[in-house]
């Protein structure tokens, strides 16, 4: 009888201490897309133990941007599953069973060390370790301290002599001496696990086949290794990811932080870039595609594409040029509809309500890289701005500020009694005035749009800008000029 093969279970398991980093979400990314591409589940498991981190609202954060991003969970908070409650501290009572087990097959200690004595293990930079003070005690004297109700916690009891080795995924076989790693704490004095024992026992009843995380805990994980082998559990197979690394302005690379700019996805997106444009930058920090320079990819073709063998040891810069390109490219591959329904929204809170909002999204559309730009782009739309210098004087079309006036006041009456206001009629008519009257037409487009827009770049022509602020607007924007140029 064959036996049934295991079904790949991955999961993304963070803290709700504040807003998704860059590096948590590329971890949730590369956790789902593992699964996603082997026919296994995903889930989602909230790490709260530690609860004087917790930050009100960040597991509704964790949902939101997993939703925000397609990155849907199987098995988790709000959807269940046979291994839940999927809050770890709502399985509290679980990790003290595991807890004692240990302890009553040796290999894990009460520990009854004041918070005190620890800190005096330590040096002026914090730095220092446990000196296993009660690895050893008795029986009778743990018995007797129990019975007194004395604060504790539980260690693991690490082997003094040996190495302990484990097989990862991308970085092949790490090993560590016995003698370089702690006893860790494993219960907490209030009963909490910490994150080094609750993740494993977690991963164990969950059936969680691999586990994806970053190259941070490379050194960690063999501590994590004698607690499977502690329990007699199969090892899941581990997958670390590349550190993501920023450019500083100076040009000096480190570790991915504030310093680098925008480091959350909350912030990104605040910033005016595209949920999927992100996702699909950051699948790329630290994977390959294999046999194809593509760059563009769907959730569904990154599913298709993915393998961990494509994974890459060496650190990934997050380059915020590329991520604007990433995000253009977005933008511009977005149905005019789209474009609207995120654009519109913006410009109806900036500008008046008697512009041509759909124009102007229509003219923004391949001119933004995000969407945080519209604002900065429609200043002029928003509010008459005070006029950039000589801006009526152009070489190319060879205007001057007397020019202009003129040309200014000869349009406006033939602009005032025109019945169409749209950018075709509006067009052929500013061309037929040049043809008209011996004016270069370059020089009639120039002196009407320096006049409406008042400032030298624009998203759109003059008559597409005419288009967008309507007759009464244009037409005084256009009388005001005229009145400056002449004075």
């Amino acid at each position: 009888m064959c036996e049934q093969k295991q079904t790949v279970k991955s999961r993304f398991a963070p803290s709700p201490t504040g807003f998704m980093h860059i590096g948590n979400l590329r971890t949730a990314l590369y956790s789902w897309l593992l699964a996603k591409s082997l026919g296994g589940d995903f889930i989602l498991r909230i790490e709260d133990t530690d609860q004087e981190r917790l930050v009100e609202g960040a597991v509704d954060v964790i949902i939101d941007t997993l939703k925000m991003t397609g990155l849907n969970y199987d098995e988790g908070p709000g959807v269940g599953g046979e291994a839940g409650p999927y809050v770890q501290s709502e399985r509290k009572e679980i990790y003290r069973k595991y807890a004692d087990q240990l302890v009553a097959q040796g290999d894990a200690y009460y520990c009854f060390c004041s918070a005190e004595r620890l800190q005096q293990l330590h040096d002026e930079n914090g730095l220092g370790g446990y000196d296993r003070h009660c690895r050893d005690l008795s029986a009778d004297e743990v018995a007797e301290r129990l019975a007194r109700g004395e604060s504790y916690v539980i260690r693991q009891r690490i082997p003094l002599e040996g190495v302990t080795k484990y097989y990862d995924e991308v970085f092949g076989e790490i090993e560590m001496e016995n003698k370089e790693m702690q006893d860790q704490v494993l219960l907490k004095a209030d009963g909490f696990p910490t994150y080094n024992f609750a993740h494993v026992v977690d991963d164990h009843l969950m059936g969680v086949t691999h586990v994806v995380r970053g190259s941070e805990y490379l050194t960690s994980t063999p501590k994590y290794a004698l607690l499977y082998d502690a329990f007699g559990w199969q090892r899941p197979h581990y997958v670390h990811l590349p550190l993501l690394m920023g450019r500083g302005e100076d040009g000096k690379v480190s570790k991915l932080s504030k310093r680098h700019g925008a480091v959350s996805f909350q912030e990104l997106v605040k910033n005016g870039y595209l949920p999927q444009a992100i996702l699909n930058y950051i699948a790329l920090l630290g994977w390959c595609p294999k046999g194809n320079n593509q760059e563009i990819f769907t959730l569904e073709e990154l599913q298709q594409s993915f393998s961990i063998d494509a994974i890459s040891k060496s650190p990934s810069i997050f380059d915020y040029d590329k991520l604007n390109w990433f995000n253009s490219e977005y933008i511009k591959a977005m149905s005019a509809e789209d474009f609207a329904a995120v654009a519109l929204p913006v410009i109806n809170e900036t500008c008046p309500s008697y512009i041509n909002a759909a124009k102007l999204a229509e003219l923004l559309h391949s001119r933004v890289t995000t969407l945080a730009e519209i604002a900065a782009q429609v200043d002029f739309i928003a509010g008459r701005l005070p006029m950039e210098g000589d801006l009526y004087t152009n070489k190319k079309n060879k205007t001057t500020p007397k020019l202009c006036a003129q040309i200014l006041a000869d349009i406006k009456p033939v602009l005032a009694e025109t019945p169409a206001w749209d950018n075709d009629s509006l067009f052929a008519l500013l061309k037929d005035f040049a043809a008209e009257t011996g004016v270069k037409s370059g020089a009639v487009m120039w002196a009407v749009r320096v006049a409406v827009a008042r400032k030298a770049v624009t998203p759109g022509g003059a008559t597409e800008l005419l288009e967008v602020l309507g007759r009464d607007e244009a037409l005084a924007r256009i009388e005001q000029a005229i009145a400056e140029l002449n004075a």
